[in-house]
């Protein structure tokens, strides 16, 4: 498929930092919060900008729940030093690294293209290893935790938005189109074309790792019949008005509207409160042809075979269970 989420990244002027939080909330197990700073070894990272891209940055969604979860929001040396040389240059960052690379390297692609401007990359050479990884930056919703500062409130809340928008739980791409305002109240740019491209209003994405409050996913009223079925599952519903997964650490509030505030410009959410605290979000859309139908001849990941035309019983796509 080809890579097509439209993360948009110019134009984003807010700030982030407290990243030490983030994995406090996401894995219990670890035992503290900080970098520690190791000025005797050479440093392996090299921040690197490339060419601005004139039109925003196209990108796929697919964070996985054991990268959503995995130790590495804040145990990993980013909590005070950001996505800067120092940051990924510390001995903390190394061994949340070393830990679980395959892990770690799908979090920082997904950390780095919601927090990093496009044209913008971030390189990490692994030192036993000698493999080099690089991410590429896409929405930069993130400048000042970025540029290695500590994170302000509205870019906590919405780096935090923006992995959850990110998450996928059957591990495949769909493009999806991403709206909202920056923490310094501009909207994330956006074409007409964009719009008609993916005309289905999906979900609302809010929280906030990095204080411990967690991530929440609503809907925006994208109804699927029985025959129908999604790759977006975690906030897309059916009819009932329920979720068709369960997509823990995503908590699911049920309608947007029922918790956040539209904005004048209709296309997204300003704000959003829940449980008395308010929270800046991001909103999602999908292409009409990301819904899935049972009897459409392609046997999808979210349907399985049986004697109906459900999409959890579709014999026309699936055959029949053996």
């Amino acid at each position: 498929m080809q890579t097509v989420e439209l993360d948009r990244c110019r134009g984003m002027r807010n700030r982030l930092g407290a990243w030490a939080r983030v994995s406090c909330l996401l894995l219990a197990t670890a035992s503290a919060c900080g970098p520690v700073e190791d000025a005797s070894e050479p440093p392996v990272l090299q921040a690197q900008v490339q060419a601005s891209e004139s039109h925003n940055p196209l990108s796929l969604n697919g964070l996985s729940f054991n990268g959503l979860s995995f130790n590495g929001l804040s145990f990993n040396g980013l909590s005070f030093n950001g996505l800067s040389f120092n940051g990924l240059s510390t001995s903390t960052f190394r061994s949340w690294f070393q830990s679980n690379p395959a892990v770690a390297d799908e979090v920082m692609r997904y950390i780095v293209r919601c927090a990093v401007p496009a044209g913008q990359t971030r390189t990490y050479t692994h030192p036993t290893s000698g493999v080099t990884y690089t991410w590429t930056g896409a929405l930069g919703l993130a400048p000042a935790w970025a540029g290695g500062s500590s994170a302000p409130l509205l870019e906590q809340q919405l780096v935090s938005a923006c992995l959850a928008a990110h998450v996928n739980p059957y591990g495949v791409s769909v493009p999806i189109s991403v709206l909202g305002r920056g923490a310094q109240g501009q909207p994330i740019p956006y074409t007409s074309e964009e719009l008609n491209a993916f005309p289905k209003q999906e979900s609302c994405f809010f929280g906030n790792l990095f204080t411990g409050q967690g991530l929440h996913a609503g809907s925006r009223g994208t109804l699927l019949g029985q025959d129908q079925s999604s790759a977006r599952a975690c906030a897309v519903v059916d009819s009932s008005g329920s979720q068709r997964k369960s997509c823990a650490p995503l908590f699911f509030v049920g309608e947007c509207a029922r918790h956040c505030t539209l904005d004048p410009s209709g296309l997204f959410y300003s704000k959003c409160r829940y449980a008395g605290v308010e929270y800046r979000p991001l909103v999602t859309r999908l292409r009409d042809q990301d819904i899935y139908r049972c009897g459409d001849g392609s046997c999808q990941v979210t349907e399985s075979c049986g004697t109906a035309h459900w999409y959890n019983s579709c014999r026309a796509d699936c055959g029949l269970c053996r």
